[in-house]
């Protein structure tokens, strides 16, 4: 009786172990596809930049370091190749092109321009999906890490070698400020 008691117990153990494994491949398959979701949305951003600075170019002429730092920070985000490196070179390329937009607003044909309103509303959309996207992965994410770290799901994760997957988070310092409201 105690031989199929503890034979029950073990039987137990090993069905509670294949199922926590199963789940743990599910997420680990769900935050890698959310990450090519996002490295779908950041591809079609990339290839939107060009013909924005080419636009831009036509109109403000003397403003070659704004595209250049443009046109740098598109390459260290395309060749970024960690969810942390890919974090730090979004960031960086996000501010540039809140530069390149300053240097429209100084130009009030290139705002009336139909090229650029076009592409300035396909990169608004595209940021739009880039975000989804983004919440998304960290969703994804987020469920992983949680089975990664408890108990006692953690001890066939650690055996396993399943680990915690980074969130992907972009700063945006215009949403982080306080704005100044006068009356």
């Amino acid at each position: 009786m105690t031989l199929l008691i503890i034979g029950l117990l073990v039987l137990v153990l090993v069905f509670y172990g294949v199922s926590i494994y199963n789940r743990l491949v599910k997420l680990k398959n769900l935050v890698e596809e959310a990450w090519s979701g996002i490295d779908v949305q950041l591809k079609k951003r990339y290839n939107l930049i060009p013909n924005l600075i080419e636009t831009v170019k036509g109109y403000a002429k003397h403003e070659s370091e704004t595209f250049e730092k443009v046109t740098q920070a598109r390459t260290q985000a395309q060749s970024a190749q960690t969810v942390e490196g890919q974090q730090a070179a979004e960031n960086q390329l996000g501010k540039a092109l809140v530069n390149l937009f300053a240097v429209a607003e100084q130009y009030p044909d290139l705002k009336a321009n139909a090229n650029f309103l076009d592409l300035q509303e396909q990169l608004s959309i595209v940021e739009q999906d880039i975000e989804r996207a983004r919440r998304y992965y960290n969703g994804t994410a987020r469920d992983k890490n949680i089975l990664v770290e408890s108990f006692p799901s953690n001890l066939f994760a650690n055996a396993f070698g399943f680990t915690k997957s980074p969130f992907f988070e972009l700063d945006n310092e215009a949403e982080r400020t306080v704005p100044e409201v006068k009356f």
